[in-house]
């Protein structure tokens, strides 16, 4: 029986154009836009391993250290104040996961678990209506560790309190979703809201 749901948020909750930030970071920089994504997001955005972005998700490095790491690398004369904006302020609100998360909440213990820094959780994703509706709150840069790594996963079924094969977990990467499926958990590839409330009611939560 499903007791908890458990969301990732970057394309599930809010959508989000890094080359929003990009594109701001490369009137301050001699670097190209192109080289400016590929310091900042490694190429194979599935393992966490060397990018100064990747760092800072997983505690690594601070979001100041970040900031300052990118203005090093990338010659940036970007003020860190507007260097956080562009940053941070990248998202666009899924109207019906937003409407979801409302219908779930009476039945169903809701958690959050995402690869974050702490000045995108702090300044966006705290901020956002629905948050207060989340029973619990698994964010990789305090649990230093991101996905696909399984200790965040774990960290979010330990704090609702529940066994693993009681949470659904929703991401917009499927291979995130197969590792929620490893441990237990039934793991949902989501790739729209039509296909995403199929999903839900073959596992029989009620909507």
């Amino acid at each position: 029986m499903i007791k908890a749901i458990i969301f990732d948020f970057g394309n599930v909750i809010c959508s989000f154009d890094r080359d929003i930030f990009i594109n701001k970071i490369a009137k301050f920089s001699n670097k190209s836009v192109s080289e400016l994504r590929k310091i900042i997001y490694s190429s194979d955005s599935l393992k966490y391993s060397s990018s100064p972005l990747k760092e800072c998700e997983t505690g690594s490095i601070s979001s100041k250290e970040f900031y300052r790491k990118i203005k090093k690398i990338c010659n940036l004369s970007m003020p860190e104040g507007e260097f956080i904006d562009a940053h941070v302020y990248i998202f666009t609100p899924i109207k019906t996961s937003f409407d979801l998360i409302r219908k779930l909440k009476p039945k169903y213990k809701l958690a959050l678990l995402s690869n974050t820094d702490k000045w995108v959780f702090d300044n966006y994703i705290k901020k956002i209506e629905i948050f207060d509706l989340f029973d619990a709150v698994s964010v990789s840069y305090e649990v230093k560790e991101a996905k696909p790594c399984k200790r965040i996963f774990l960290d979010a079924i330990k704090k609702l309190k529940i066994k693993p094969e009681e949470c659904v977990y929703i991401d917009d990467i499927k291979e995130f979703a197969e590792v929620a499926d490893k441990i237990g958990m039934h793991g949902i590839h989501y790739t729209s809201h039509k296909k995403l409330i199929s999903s839900l009611r073959k596992l029989n939560v009620k909507i």
